[in-house]
């Protein structure tokens, strides 16, 4: 592999890559594959653009440099950048279609580059988005179809597609944690498309179920216009009469995104050409071009955000993260959320606890089926569980999510009890209790029982 690297043969071989022979194809990309086991030359291959010339050879009609494409994007994916570059050169889409293939080995190797290309949110939302999930499903449902990498694929884009998870699982465990743009949609029916949340978003106002998201972080993006007077050296201080005695003048448009200020300037020079009239609409013309290159740039839908989620998580940080153990933890912000949400309720008026009514006002409020958890001030089961686990998991109290039917949800946490009394240095395994947030809030109740098929059952 030195030899190859020192014979500077990797720009060769990736240019190889869209070649017209299929066997030229194949040897490369088998070569830079092996290249990638060493760290100095996959970090070498990848800056020249090897996901983006693989995106051609995963569209050949030959079974054999298929096979050998998608087994490079899997030893490639393993960095950020090489997926983000798979995604920009619309190479997730042919992967996806050698799913379908019924050469054993071209369907077992793009299983496993999706699993590697699912190993971050952004990539797994978008290879869901373009049908990876319901082709692996119906893969891990054949005997024959089935492989080493098919599972693994499609737990994976789970894994890393939480709103999905739960809407088709119904179940996240204490290892999903639960982040901003998160959503509740309900439990979706074999069939039917996942919406993504702006589409969601974007839906007349219904009667159905209101879509519940999480988003606890704040706007940051900013665009502001500024006129400022300049010289060479520095910058002009207006004179006696407010007014600039200046040859030059500078037009600054100053955009922030994620911390970052980006200025773009402009300047006007007077005295000999244009009138000032003209020159002033020619920069005014300049700078509404560039600001409306931002705005595109800038016009992907984001969730506005839920301050009064971020106060909770700021409140639970400040008392419940600081409790001895985990256990009082739990109790606390089981006490925490009930109280966010309506209070306890007794079981006997469980029906006369409005929460429909409440969320419908909201949604109207709002004009929009979506839902910010922190608006909601009257919550079932359901909204309670989303909530516990969504504070649970930015202060790192472990607990999983479950649904059940009819509105029910519950958390389940794994609690060490203490040592039968008399006997000291006894380590007992974790016993799973169910957190009542309902009725008896902080109440722990023991997997298993009566009490907790009560609470997960009507």
């Amino acid at each position: 592999a030195s030899g190859v690297a020192e014979a500077e043969a990797i720009e060769p071989l990736v240019n190889t890559l869209n070649a017209e022979r299929d066997g030229a194809i194949a040897n490369a990309a088998t070569v830079l594959t092996n290249l990638a086991t060493q760290e100095p030359f996959r970090i070498s291959i990848q800056s020249r653009g090897i996901m983006s010339a693989l995106a051609e050879p995963l569209r050949s009609t030959n079974s054999h440099v298929q096979s050998k494409a998608a087994f490079a994007v899997a030893a490639f994916a393993c960095d950020a950048d090489a997926r983000t570059e798979l995604r920009n050169a619309g190479g997730l889409g042919p992967l996806i279609e050698l799913l379908h293939s019924k050469n054993k080995e071209v369907r077992r190797n793009a299983c496993l580059a999706v699993m590697v290309c699912a190993s971050d949110e952004i990539t797994a939302v978008e290879l869901c988005r373009l049908g990876a999930l319901d082709i692996l499903e119906e893969i891990n449902l054949s005997i024959v179809h089935k492989n080493n990498y098919s599972e693994s694929a499609l737990e994976k884009l789970l894994d890393n597609n939480l709103s999905q998870k739960y809407s088709r699982m119904g179940y996240l465990s204490s290892s999903n944690i639960i982040t901003d743009g998160f959503y509740d949609c309900g439990q979706i029916k074999p069939g039917v498309k996942f919406l993504s949340l702006e589409e969601l978003s974007t839906q007349e106002l219904t009667d159905h179920r209101a879509i519940i998201f999480i988003n606890a972080k704040p706007e940051e993006d900013t665009i502001t216009t500024t006129i400022m007077p300049f010289r060479e050296g520095g910058i002009y201080m207006p004179n006696s009469r407010g007014s600039f005695n200046i040859p030059v003048q500078i037009e600054s448009l100053s955009c922030q995104r994620d911390g970052v200020y980006v200025f773009f300037f402009f300047y006007v020079r007077k005295g000999k050409g244009k009138k000032e009239e003209e020159k002033t609409k020619e920069v005014t013309q300049i700078i509404s071009k560039v600001q409306d290159e931002i705005n595109l740039e800038s016009s992907h839908w984001l969730p506005p955000p839920d301050f009064i989620l971020l106060d909770y998580i700021n409140n639970a940080s400040k008392t419940i993260l600081p409790l001895t153990t985990t256990r009082e933890q739990v109790v606390a912000l089981a006490q925490f959320v009930a109280d966010k949400m309506g209070g306890p309720i007794e079981r006997d008026k469980l029906h006369d606890f409005s929460w429909e009514l409440h969320i419908s006002e909201i949604e109207f409020e709002l004009k929009c089926n979506v839902v910010p958890i922190g608006k909601v001030k009257k919550g079932t089961f359901y909204h309670r569980a989303l909530l516990f686990k969504v504070i649970a998991d930015r202060i790192g109290i472990r607990c999983s999510l479950v649904r059940g039917e009819y509105n029910r949800a519950w958390n389940e946490v794994q609690l060490v009890d203490d040592s039968p009394q008399g006997i000291t240095g006894l380590l007992l395994p974790p016993q799973k209790y169910i957190v009542d947030l309902m009725f008896e809030p902080g109440f722990l109740i023991k997997q298993g029982s009566a009490e907790a098929d009560q609470y997960k059952h009507i």
